[in-house]
């Protein structure tokens, strides 16, 4: 059976065909297999990916030692509804590798770790209300779903409930002056602020320098947490995360994504001080998959591997090949290009004025990219055995190698060709 076929079984059973609204717009090409950095399909094509099923592959597709571990870990059981040795010494791998945190708790997804920091900063401080960043992502919930084109705190989906982004106080990222005047306005009130570090649901939009800093010095003289939403930098930036990368401080984080090489596992980390709140039963946290023993041994695995074998020079200089190439391609065949981003991460936007390719530093600045018109570009890609985000993020994993670049470059260049003509 092809694709189409596939496809029509899919939407026959399935909303929209898909388990992820995120995945309603992608090329709807159905794979059977990823190996390393690439993607196999049924219709027996072959794609170079810099999509990393939306970030989790940071390790590449089906790495031998973390699938190897999790099926020796599945072979002894599954779920306890109790502890296990793997869970101890996964917790015991991500507070080494994290470096300041004392303390992790584990979930399945960001979206409900999120929700377990936004909980414990409201029960930690006494105050309700939270600071955070147009654009930045926080999870699907009722209570962190914005439509930002629309308003500070307006829903983003039909039955969604307004009363339920009442508490946030929104501003645009890397505006120190509108951060000031909120907690100037608001200080006593404001349990925490949750930024990304690095913005890379919208632009991979990197915190300024200083700007984290600030942060971290507001929230301590108004008695707020600082916490740092890690799910997709975590592990990503270095083995530390941000707090590593940039030398700012959290008092919480959350991790997903790169944590445990692709499995579906969150981390809450922070202080002993603030996770006794957890383990006294004041703050509610739970769930009957945390800490399984798949994700504790992806866990162990991944964290294994990155300590062992660190993958951050090999992806930065990949990074710097790709970035390079992309950039000498566009200007070639005339596409107005602006590459921003991280080693681990960037993002490509067409600037709708040509003259203007400077790098965005919010979530408002993006309106001056066409994004209808890259992610056009991205179905095309995909035609040409490229697959991509359509919002403009690449990601770059440990697997990637230079026939990788190579190829995504003759793709890239073979649909900005057709294109310009």
């Amino acid at each position: 059976m092809n694709s189409e076929t596939w496809r029509s079984r899919a939407e026959a059973v399935i909303p929209g065909g898909v388990s992820s609204n995120v995945r309603l717009s992608a090329p709807r090409t159905c794979f059977t297999r990823g190996s390393g950095a690439r993607l196999f399909d049924v219709d027996g094509r072959e794609y170079v990916d810099y999509l990393l099923g939306q970030g989790p592959a940071f390790l590449g597709h089906g790495h031998p030692e973390v699938t190897a571990a999790v099926a020796e870990a599945t072979s002894r059981g599954m779920v306890f509804g109790a502890q296990h040795t793997l869970e101890i010494e996964a917790a015991e791998a991500l507070v080494e590798a994290i470096g300041w945190a004392e303390q992790v708790r584990f979930g399945v997804s960001g979206t409900e770790s999120d929700q377990g920091a936004l909980r414990l900063a409201r029960a930690a401080t006494g105050r309700r209300r939270v600071l955070r960043f147009s654009g930045t992502y926080h999870g699907w919930l009722d209570n962190v779903l914005i439509d930002f084109q629309a308003g500070p705190t307006s829903p983003a989906s039909e039955g969604q409930s307004e009363a339920s982004l009442s508490e946030w106080i929104v501003v645009p990222f890397n505006d120190r002056t509108a951060v000031e005047n909120a907690f100037a306005e608001h200080g006593e009130h404001i349990a925490a602020v949750i930024v990304e570090p690095v913005m890379c649901n919208n632009g991979v939009i990197r915190a300024a320098p200083g700007f984290l800093e600030l942060l971290r010095s507001l929230c301590t003289r108004n008695g707020s947490l600082l916490i740092f939403d890690e799910v997709i930098t975590g592990f990503r930036l270095a083995r530390g995360g941000a707090a590593e990368f940039f030398g700012v401080t959290p008092d919480l984080a959350v991790y997903g994504k790169a944590v445990a090489g692709g499995w579906p596992v969150s981390a809450m980390a922070g202080s002993k001080e603030l996770m006794d709140l957890i383990a006294s039963g004041r703050v509610n946290h739970s769930g009957t998959f945390n800490a399984s023993t798949m994700a504790a041994a992806a866990v162990l695995a991944t964290q294994k591997v990155l300590r062992e074998q660190p993958p951050y020079d090999g992806i930065a200089a990949h990074s710097a090949t790709l970035t390079t190439g992309l950039a000498e391609i566009a200007e070639r065949h005339g596409l107005p290009l602006a590459i921003q981003g991280v080693n681990a991460a960037f993002h490509l936007g067409i600037p709708k004025d040509p003259a203007s390719a400077s790098p965005a530093t919010c979530y408002e600045e993006l309106a001056g990219l066409d994004l209808a018109r890259y992610a056009r570009l991205s179905h095309r890609f995909a035609e040409e055995g490229l697959w991509v985000a359509g919002r403009g993020v690449w990601y770059i994993s440990a697997a990637h190698n230079a026939s990788d670049a190579e190829k995504a470059l003759e793709a890239f260049e073979a649909v900005v060709s057709k294109d310009a003509a």
